[in-house]
């Protein structure tokens, strides 16, 4: 996969044209910024990006794929999902790749809560993208390291205490420029990804704690990790004013860090990129120097 600029450029074909959903998202922002580093023709969908595009009002849709070829999609995490709807609309509209981002985990029973149940909506989203009759691409990575630094673990970092119901387990966190990597191979390459599920983490496991300490080793920044029970993590987040289906939502994600069950290694980066993962340290290193916990 180590291609050049031009290789990649010719395999997608003059005037290919790819859309983003989520453009400004973790994953959305760095796969549209490789994607024109690469010389692709990229529209970067967002509710506030340069294609509008709203997944709750269908009439942004059809604007954001007319002459689209490819598309990444970053669906809701709500249930039932539009991506059914929005599958059917991009392949009536010419629509010949489809990588969609969905979770590691979603085929294992009990994996997350019962927020969960039955895959969730990623899972609606995997039979749509699977069954679409054009090329597709699944990826399913594990918990981003990114949210250390620009996620929902970041304010607690800077308070200098990070209260989770995460226990003493562990989890191989993913670096999300691998993700985007990864997306922008199967965006742009015509062979070996299709049909493609990528499992993807980082290469080694760490506790809450753990990554909090290569932080501190990095930046001086030190934050305590204080384990919580999920009821009272639970209720902080409903007093914070977030919807008592969304706090569930939330905690219930955190039960594979909690049980260890995002600990293991998988290959995804590595079959996809020719490559390893990125570090913790890596990640941490890099989002010191763009001043994430300045």
């Amino acid at each position: 996969m180590t291609q050049t600029n031009a290789t990649h450029t010719d395999t997608m074909g003059a005037g290919n044209t790819v859309l983003v959903i989520g453009g400004s998202g973790k994953t959305g922002r760095r796969t549209v910024a490789r994607l024109r580093e690469l010389g692709v023709e990229t529209r970067a969908a967002s509710r506030s990006g340069d294609t509008l595009f709203d997944w709750a009002d269908r009439t942004t849709w059809q604007a954001a794929l007319d002459g689209v070829d490819a598309v990444y999609i970053v669906p809701l995490d709500t249930s039932p999902s539009p991506t059914p709807a929005f599958v059917a609309q991009a392949v009536a509209s010419g629509v010949r790749r489809l990588v969609l981002l969905s979770a590691r985990g979603v085929d294992v029973p009990g994996y997350f809560g019962s927020s969960f149940e039955g895959g969730g909506p990623h899972m609606e989203s995997e039979v749509a993208v699977r069954s679409s009759g054009v090329a597709w691409t699944i990826l399913r990575p594990g918990w981003f390291a990114q949210n250390f630094s620009e996620g929902v673990f970041l304010d607690g970092v800077r308070a200098g205490e990070l209260a989770l119901p995460t226990g003493s387990g562990a989890a191989a966190f993913v670096d999300a420029d691998d993700i985007a990597a990864v997306a922008v191979a199967a965006l742009t390459d015509e062979d070996g990804h299709d049909g493609e599920v990528y499992e993807l983490s980082g290469p080694r496991a760490l506790g809450i704690a753990d990554v909090l300490e290569e932080i501190a080793k990095v930046t001086g920044v030190r934050a305590a990790y204080v384990p919580v029970e999920e009821s009272v993590f639970r209720a902080g987040l409903v007093a914070q004013g977030l919807p008592e289906e969304e706090a569930a939502l939330w905690t219930d994600a955190m039960k594979p860090i909690r049980t260890s069950q995002e600990a293991p290694v998988t290959d995804g980066v590595r079959r996809a990129l020719g490559r390893p993962p990125r570090d913790v340290t890596d990640f941490v290193r890099d989002a010191s120097a763009a001043g994430a916990w300045s």
